[in-house]
């Protein structure tokens, strides 16, 4: 059996130990719906709103009622080297600022810059302008391994974090800084290093992603005090969970997050990276996956998450195709809607294998890992 056959294997009896799931007084449906769809220019604020393609109601057992947006991996380039990522962000921004009623906060998911250059986190701080309401933010890989987070810190602040909002404990973790050293032996330059991290098997990087464990301790201490069955959204760049190691879609101390994660059952974790559409419940946690406003990703040859319903592969000649941000409602008492909001589609969900990508690779163009080529 393949080493990651082992790993889920694995994971899976340990955490779906005695048929455990997630709270049953938190209940998930699925619809999918559409909304007008919105124009760039001038008249966005007021013109609408863009293409729902999902919808995951979560009914929570107390609270009151909010509303939050999410916006991740933008991937930023300077102006003169990339428009189309800079227009995309643009016109989430907006729509973000447009909710009505307006969102509580937004959560900035990671990888806002493409080398982590200060230029491109520059101009991604001159682009969030866009938005009045307050914003949180985690890292990306992207943004980080230039200069090993330095200028992130200074213009967004530092992971962890925590927050209360209206009954909801909500935790940010920086799930990226983790990478082995691969880079002082090799006497690689900042650049070098940050063109490894940037592709996605994170070539030398191998399996960086990672809680860690002064994260796994500032989440015990900020949990203990929080009721078993109250709910906690954490927000991280990379799953918690194995999906597909081979992309770091993953983190590599699964098990050592879900030690600290079991005695709680009302845990939704949101994540981005993956740059697609996911729903997955490993033992008592949901996971929900968002879309880039950059590119859509293929799906993983192995192991797409049982409970998710796949999205059609995108357009490759409209670059707005297959991308978005996510919106979602708190209801006190009731129920959370995750939105998906992508940009320009009407057709969302796949209805066979073949039009998401997802029949075994046969839609995909996969080439070797770069440390292979090496």
């Amino acid at each position: 059996m393949k080493p990651l056959d082992l790993e889920r294997r694995e994971l899976h009896r340990t955490l779906g130990a005695g048929g455990a799931r997630p709270d049953a007084s938190s209940t998930w449906t699925r619809r999918s719906f559409l909304h007008n769809s919105v124009k760039l220019g001038g008249g966005l604020a007021a013109a609408g709103f863009v293409p729902i393609i999902n919808t995951l109601d979560l009914a929570w057992a107390q609270g009151q009622s909010f509303r939050f947006a999410w916006v991740s991996d933008t991937h930023l380039y300077p102006r003169n080297v990339n428009t189309r990522f800079v227009d995309k962000t643009i016109r989430a921004f907006r729509e973000v600022q447009a909710m009505n009623p307006p969102a509580d906060f937004l959560i900035f998911g990671g990888d806002l810059a493409q080398l982590g250059d200060p230029l491109e986190l520059q101009l991604g701080a001159e682009l969030l302008k866009e938005v009045k309401i307050k914003t949180y933010f985690i890292p990306g890989e992207h943004d980080w391994y230039l200069d090993m987070g330095q200028a992130w810190n200074r213009m967004f602040g530092q992971s962890p974090w925590t927050v209360d909002h209206k009954g909801v404990r909500i935790i940010g973790l920086d799930t990226v800084s983790h990478a082995p050293d691969f880079w002082t032996s090799r006497k690689y330059s900042p650049k070098e290093r940050m063109g490894h991290m940037a592709t996605l098997d994170g070539t030398l990087g191998g399996a960086w992603s990672a809680v860690g464990e002064r994260q796994l301790r500032y989440l015990s201490t900020q949990l203990a005090n929080w009721p078993k069955d109250r709910p906690v959204i954490l927000f991280t760049h990379t799953p918690l969970y194995e999906y597909y190691p081979a992309w770091n879609f993953w983190v590599r101390d699964w098990r050592q997050v879900h030690e600290v994660l079991a005695p709680w059952t009302n845990i939704t974790n949101v994540h981005g990276h993956t740059h697609q559409v996911l729903y997955n419940e490993i033992g008592r946690m949901r996971s929900i996956g968002m879309l880039a406003t950059s590119w859509p990703w293929p799906y993983a040859p192995e192991g797409v998450p049982a409970l998710t319903k796949p999205m059609i592969r995108a357009d490759p000649g409209d670059h707005f195709d297959g991308v978005g941000w996510s919106q979602l409602s708190v209801a006190g008492g009731g129920k959370v809607d995750n939105e998906y909001r992508m940009f320009g589609r009407k057709t969302v969900f796949a209805d066979a294998p073949v039009d998401s990508g997802t029949d075994d690779n046969r839609n995909q163009v996969l080439s070797p890992r770069i440390v292979d080529r090496l």
